[in-house]
């Protein structure tokens, strides 16, 4: 559908007698405003409004929700996948697939977080209508006090949202965008020869931007990996650096760098161009990353467990980039809240996606929705990790396009198609 014209009615109502407004030293003998729009109307004196395409309801009915079921898988991963962010080495790669089931035959699916022990609160939405989504963010978030983090339940609902209104969910979020330039977001802390041929192998299949982690058990061979990579990439492809400090993997007691240490770090970095420094100190130190920006932009929140943990950060000025993972930390619905407040602050918006390809596309239409960037996350670091063991429950994986950008599928809802037949063969059966 595309806009044909604007038209605007204008219309004076005479005053007589005049109008005499406390506000104004001259008698009104007519309305100063404007005159309420009045449309053209259809035969009958009735607007004719948009006509439904096929498939394409302009207006819903009663949707109900029938079933929430999840489909727990276990990828094995063989050669294990070294986590730059976790001590253990990981053998095998767990999802969890939710799938919101309605009395109209639409069915959402969503991804994420893996759901541990969301089954007796499946009787809080069943019942209900999936379009009625702010209460039932509203649930999650009751939810989320006492238990887990439910999020990929939202990203499902918003899937049968945007089939029943015919539209992707980037377009109920804004529309601002269709595609985004994805930076390769390395997994691994390699050695400094490898890391560097890894980021030209990146640069080479199109894409602008890479960011390396930072081992804060061995900072210094982390920052030769990154004098490498800028000395064989050039300037042309921006290069971003993730010390993971902001939050922790069970049972990691390790010690953080402090901030003295991450300030050197920092501007070495700000010598060699790095665009921005991910999660440099522990999430509650928003001092210390208010005093890094004056070296080096500050990007975090990935992880935060509520909304409040991004705006202390926003209104403490710690940080540039606010990232805020949709199907991990606070959902959709209060990332495009977080995401508008920071656009309005300069700031930039541009979540976390390490989960999986469905995931990754949860994230991508709120991005794309809201404006944000001016990149986008795409989990890669091959052979490690690949699209094709990062998204194994779905029919085609996430790719980049070869100018390097991320394009929001056009199908309604978040557009992915899965493959139910990996979805039974990786099923966890205990």
């Amino acid at each position: 559908m595309k806009i044909t014209a604007i038209r605007l009615d204008r219309m004076r109502l005479p005053l007589d007698p005049p109008f005499c407004a406390a506000w104004d030293p001259v008698p009104r003998r007519h309305p100063q405003r404007p005159g309420q729009r009045r449309g053209r109307h259809a035969p009958g004196g009735r607007h004719a409004g948009r006509q439904a395409r096929p498939g394409q309801p302009v207006l819903h009915s009663r949707v109900k929700i029938t079933a929430i079921r999840l489909d727990r898988m276990r990828l094995p991963l063989d050669p294990p996948f070294p986590a730059a962010w976790d001590p253990v080495p990981r053998r095998h790669f767990d999802a969890t697939l939710v799938r919101v089931e309605t009395d109209e035959g639409v069915t959402g699916y969503g991804s994420g977080d893996t759901m541990d022990g969301f089954e007796p609160f499946e009787p809080l939405f069943t019942g209900r209508d999936p379009l009625a989504i702010a209460g039932h963010v509203q649930t999650i978030e009751s939810i989320g006090f006492q238990a887990g983090r439910y999020w990929p339940l939202e990203a499902a609902l918003w899937d049968v949202i945007g089939q029943v209104t015919g539209q992707p969910v980037s377009v109920l979020f804004g529309g601002a965008t269709r595609r985004l330039p994805a930076y390769a977001s390395f997994g691994e802390a390699r050695s400094p020869q490898a890391r560097a041929e890894a980021a030209l192998a990146a640069k080479s299949a199109g894409f602008r931007a890479v960011k390396i982690r930072i081992d804060r058990t061995d900072p210094g061979i982390s920052l030769e990996a990154l004098r490498a990579t800028r000395a064989i990439v050039g300037d042309d492809l921006a290069i971003m650096a993730d010390l993971n400090q902001w939050w922790r993997m069970p049972g990691d007691a390790s010690p953080a760098l402090d901030l003295a240490y991450v300030r050197r770090i920092a501007a070495e970095l700000a010598d060699l161009g790095v665009f921005w420094l991910e999660e440099p100190l522990p999430g509650g130190d928003l001092a210390g990353m208010r005093a890094l920006r004056r070296h080096v932009r500050v990007a975090g929140g990935e992880m935060a467990r509520t909304p409040a943990e991004l705006l202390a950060a926003l209104e403490a000025d710690a940080v540039d980039v606010l990232q805020p993972d949709v199907v991990l930390a606070g959902g959709m619905l209060r990332a495009r809240t977080i995401a508008e407040l920071a656009l309005l602050r300069h700031r930039w918006f541009t979540p976390h996606t390490w989960t999986n390809g469905l995931g990754l596309l949860a994230n991508l239409h709120v991005v794309a929705g809201v404006g944000g960037g001016p990149y986008v996350e795409f989990p890669y670091d091959p052979p490690g990790w690949t699209e094709e063991r990062r998204d194994f429950f779905l029919a085609e994986p996430v790719r980049v396009d070869a100018d390097g950008y991320l394009t929001v599928p056009a199908a309604p809802g978040l557009g992915a198609e899965i493959d139910h037949a990996a979805v039974s063969r990786y099923a966890r059966t205990g």
